[in-house]
């Protein structure tokens, strides 16, 4: 089942030969030069204001009244900003700017089916430098990370199946939900598959999680136990409001943006 392999390889459906898939604080003076789409409150949860949409179907997310604080040393707070700078704005300006280039690179790739290995070399290093102004530094304590995200973009074979005819790929859009506050995760694939699975995830450290397959869903219909075989590993490498970035214990590239910050993962 192929959404199942979004973070590792998983075991093939009965009769099938498709395998089941905080920041640091910001000052109050820097946090009003913040862009709009990256403003963000002090508990790490989503502020939603007009700014930048990484693709058509970015939904809007929750809203928190937490009150900004003030990151400012005693010392620092006395010298003119050219002197200290402020890397946390900075980082986030070239978050918005890496962003914007790494969706132009994977838009004509088919979820990466279609990358050629100038294309996949090109990709990797635009995400190496995303991940490098990562601000969220402990997603699995962050709620950006819970709800239904997308996948724009991966390098797992077993998700694109680029040896079978195009006809026969996943041509359906493919989530993958997460819920750090119940540790559930699930994968869905729509067209022509419709296939499911959910997990349980057990927290490594606030940015990886062991991943363990408990049940999958033939065509959304007939649920089937997983075997004990059915378990990785996911690292989440770089997280905001609209877009994540994880890596597979299989050495696999995933890009995912947010759809829906609502949906809950089944119990």
């Amino acid at each position: 089942m192929a959404p199942a392999s979004l973070p590792l390889s998983v075991p093939c459906a009965p009769g099938s030969s498709r395998p089941l898939v905080a920041s640091p604080s910001a000052s109050v003076a820097a946090s009003a030069q913040l862009p709009a789409s990256l403003r963000r409150s002090s508990s790490g949860r989503r502020r939603r204001v007009p700014g930048l949409a990484l693709a058509s179907g970015v939904v809007g997310s929750r809203r928190r009244g937490d009150r900004w604080r003030a990151g400012i040393s005693s010392f620092s707070s006395f010298l003119p900003p050219f002197l200290t700078g402020n890397k946390g704005e900075k980082d986030a300006e070239k978050a918005a700017r890496l962003k914007e280039e790494l969706l132009a690179a994977i838009a004509p790739l088919e979820r990466g089916a279609e990358a050629t290995p100038e294309d996949k070399e090109r990709v990797e290093k635009i995400v190496q430098q995303l991940e490098a102004v990562n601000q969220v530094k402990e997603p699995l304590k962050s709620d950006l990370l819970n709800g239904k995200w997308e996948l724009l973009y991966t390098t797992s074979t077993s998700i694109l199946q680029p040896q079978r005819p195009k006809y026969l790929r996943p041509f359906g859009k493919i989530y993958q939900a997460i819920n750090a506050d119940t540790l559930r995760a699930q994968n869905m694939e729509t067209c022509p598959y419709f296939n499911q699975v959910t997990a349980n995830l057990v927290p490594l450290n606030p940015r990886r999680v062991a991943v363990k397959f408990d049940y999958f869903k033939i065509f959304s219909l007939i649920p089937i136990k997983a075997p004990g075989s059915g378990k990785g590993e996911l690292e989440i490498t770089y997280l905001d409001e609209e877009l994540r970035v994880s890596r597979g214990d299989k050495g696999n590239l995933f890009v995912l943006k947010m759809v829906d910050p609502t949906y809950r993962v089944p119990l």
